[in-house]
């Protein structure tokens, strides 16, 4: 008699978390279900990107780099690479900042990423990189929603819808926004009900409803092995 008490105790507060758990539930299922939809990699906009072969440093390079005035103190990386189709010094300072110097024998700093050298890179690396509909610049201190990186970067807004992000440092793809990564991005946000910077993965409200959501499980789980009582009638209607 005791057990039936605790299962009908049971199955009350199953239906009462039900209650409470059941849209949290069908809003992780259906946003899962939204992620998983596409691949990661289509997520995030490989499809859109070109294949480039990877330039060689040519002989000799690079050059020793004649350091401006503070004979190189306060940097904390320095490496050197190709770019449009010469090898170019980058110098990352202590603050984030990032400086382009010619890796040749002149060392000469090179001027900041304009918008004619950045629209001209995006064509060529990008799937309809040639058919833009706008370009901003973004400060670091407030960079677009769909970027969320405190760095000065170039919206390159397409036709397709597709937003490419180039560095303002560098002149190098940051990213790739699609349509549907803002589409992963809202379920995101559902997904771990933080609409607001969709990057908080650990607050109260979550935590309570899938502590919550387990234990109406759990409940449910249990109530498995509930023994049912026979109806009327069940019995004796043999044909």
């Amino acid at each position: 008699m005791g057990h039936q008490r605790t299962m009908r105790r049971f199955a009350k507060w199953h239906v009462w978390l039900g209650w409470l758990v059941g849209l949290p539930i069908l809003m992780w299922t259906v946003t899962g279900l939204v992620m998983v939809a596409r691949p990661i990699e289509y997520v995030h906009g490989d499809q859109l990107r070109k294949e480039v072969s990877a330039a060689l440093l040519p002989p000799g390079n690079p050059a020793p780099l004649p350091f401006p005035a503070n004979g190189g103190a306060g940097y904390t990386e320095m490496r050197v690479a190709m770019q449009d189709g010469r090898p170019v010094w980058f110098l990352t300072t202590a603050h984030g900042e990032i400086e382009r110097y010619a890796a040749d024998s002149t060392g000469a700093p090179l001027s900041p990423i304009d918008e004619d050298w950045m629209r001209r890179m995006v064509a060529e690396r990008i799937v309809g990189g040639d058919r833009v509909e706008s370009v901003r610049r973004f400060p670091a201190d407030d960079p677009p929603f769909d970027f969320r990186r405190s760095v000065p970067v170039w919206q390159v807004a397409l036709e397709d819808g597709a937003h490419v992000y180039v560095d303002a440092r560098t002149g190098k793809i940051a990213a790739v926004r699609t349509r549907f990564w803002r589409v992963f991005d809202v379920m995101w946000g559902l997904h771990i009900m933080d609409l607001q910077s969709r990057e908080d993965t650990s607050h109260p409200v979550l935590i309570l409803f899938a502590t919550l959501g387990v234990a109406g499980s759990l409940l449910g789980c249990v109530l498995m092995f509930r023994r049912r009582r026979a109806r009327p009638g069940a019995k004796g209607t043999a044909a």
